[in-house]
């Protein structure tokens, strides 16, 4: 009887959490990711090479690696409403700042200081899903959750896409992207002191009895199947630690994907970024939301979030490789959409194994350190892209390296624990 409520209340909570939580990560997405859409203005108006812009778009996640644990555990504390309000307006004020960069130093030192005060944003709602959904939605409710990354990529490509191609108020249409996107974000996160809930308890669109049976499952599963609760055991436990460099492979191929796929596109319709670039851009982020809708239910269903997970992987490794050597412009937009699919499914699929070992602060702190480790590959992705073209003096190079990067990924994903 209690599954049959639960399998009602579900619904419920997607209506009620999902909204905020996706409008959240696609203004995070936005504003890391927007610089790919700012590259070339940007490049000329600042003075940034190819190697300083790499490294300026990649250091974003050596700021968000060393604060993710400590963010995630201050959340456990405080509760995610208040510290995600708190996350959301200084990043977005710093985003924002981006537009009065003026040479490689000060472009270092924002997508620095981004990656800290974003930092506990995106384990932060993994954490708090595990507060909200028993395990058998898990999936479900993290592929949901996911979308944000599409819907940033294939709405916010063609919004960035204009933005840049047009100057306003005397700054440069870079600029402005910054500027819009940015505040946008520091807004939201006032909005986020209103729209949230801190767990169940205290969620007053549920009803008593919704809110006894969401608890006592919660609780029943936890004494059932009991998972780790304290920080320093977990922190030491080497199957997080595979699991942290799980997730490095997967934001390898994701982010060496993600930074690159406007200037990408562009190179396949021989012309400039702008409009046109960033609607044909959305096409693998539409892929990618049909992916993620109907993949993570089904592993839900059938319990084989590691396999499908895996293989989605695989065809993603696949797929960037024939994107780098195809001759065929078609099929290299083919394969960027299966890229970007498995590219999106496979991290989501990815949160049901440590959310399956971990609970308590150890689930925040645990969490916070495999993304801490695995978004270190978004800085690594786009220096190794830059370094293997520079080194073999071939612009497909960089991405056949993040090809086979992820192939194996893959392979350690099928290895990796899930009880």
């Amino acid at each position: 009887m209690d599954q049959d409520r639960i399998a009602r209340i579900i619904p419920k909570l997607h209506w009620r959490l999902m909204p905020t939580l996706l409008m959240m990560y696609v203004l995070a997405f936005l504003d890391r990711a927007n610089v790919g859409f700012a590259r070339e203005g940007f490049q000329a108006n600042a003075g940034i090479g190819d190697a300083a812009f790499a490294f300026g778009a990649s250091i974003f996640f050596v700021g968000y690696a060393l604060l993710e644990v400590p963010s995630n555990l201050i959340l456990y504390k405080v509760g995610a409403r208040l510290w995600m309000c708190r996350i959301m307006v200084t990043w977005g004020l710093v985003s924002a700042a981006t537009a009065f960069v003026e040479g490689p130093t000060s472009y270092y030192v924002l997508r620095f200081l981004l990656g800290i005060t974003e930092a506990g944003f995106f384990p932060g709602v993994i954490f708090y899903l595990t507060t909200w959904y028993p395990r058998g939605a898990r999936a479900s409710s993290v592929g949901i959750f996911f979308y944000g990354a599409p819907i940033a990529l294939s709405l916010g490509g063609p919004i960035s896409g204009m933005l840049v191609a047009h100057d306003a108020f005397r700054l440069h249409g870079w600029q402005m992207m910054f500027l819009v996107e940015g505040l946008a974000a520091s807004l939201a996160g006032i909005a986020v002191l209103f729209l949230l809930h801190d767990g169940p308890a205290r969620a007053p669109w549920l009803d008593a009895d919704e809110k006894r049976v969401l608890l006592e499952t919660l609780a029943e599963e936890e004494r059932v199947a009991p998972r780790k609760h304290d920080v320093r055991q977990a922190l030491r436990d080497p199957r997080l630690l595979f699991l942290a460099l799980v997730y490095f492979l997967i934001q390898m191929g994701f982010y060496g994907l993600t930074f690159y796929l406007p200037s990408q596109v562009a190179a396949l319709l021989g012309t400039g970024i702008g409009a046109k670039v960033g609607f044909v851009s959305a096409l693998p982020w539409i892929t990618a939301l049909v992916a993620v809708t109907l993949i993570p239910r089904w592993c839900d269903r059938h319990d084989n979030a590691r396999g499908a997970g895996a293989f989605c992987m695989a065809m993603a490794g696949v797929a960037l490789l024939v994107s780098a050597v195809t001759p065929s412009p078609l099929l290299a937009l083919a394969a960027l959409c299966v890229a970007a699919g498995g590219l999106i499914v496979a991290p989501a699929l990815f949160w049901s194994m440590p959310t399956a070992i971990l609970g308590g602060a150890a689930a925040a702190g645990g969490i916070g350190l495999i993304n801490s480790i695995g978004n270190l590959g978004g800085f690594v992705a786009p220096n190794l892209r830059a370094w293997l073209e520079i080194g073999f003096h071939s612009p497909g190079t960089g991405l056949i390296g993040l090809a086979i990067g992820t192939v194996i990924g893959a392979a350690a994903y099928a290895a990796a624990p899930r009880r």
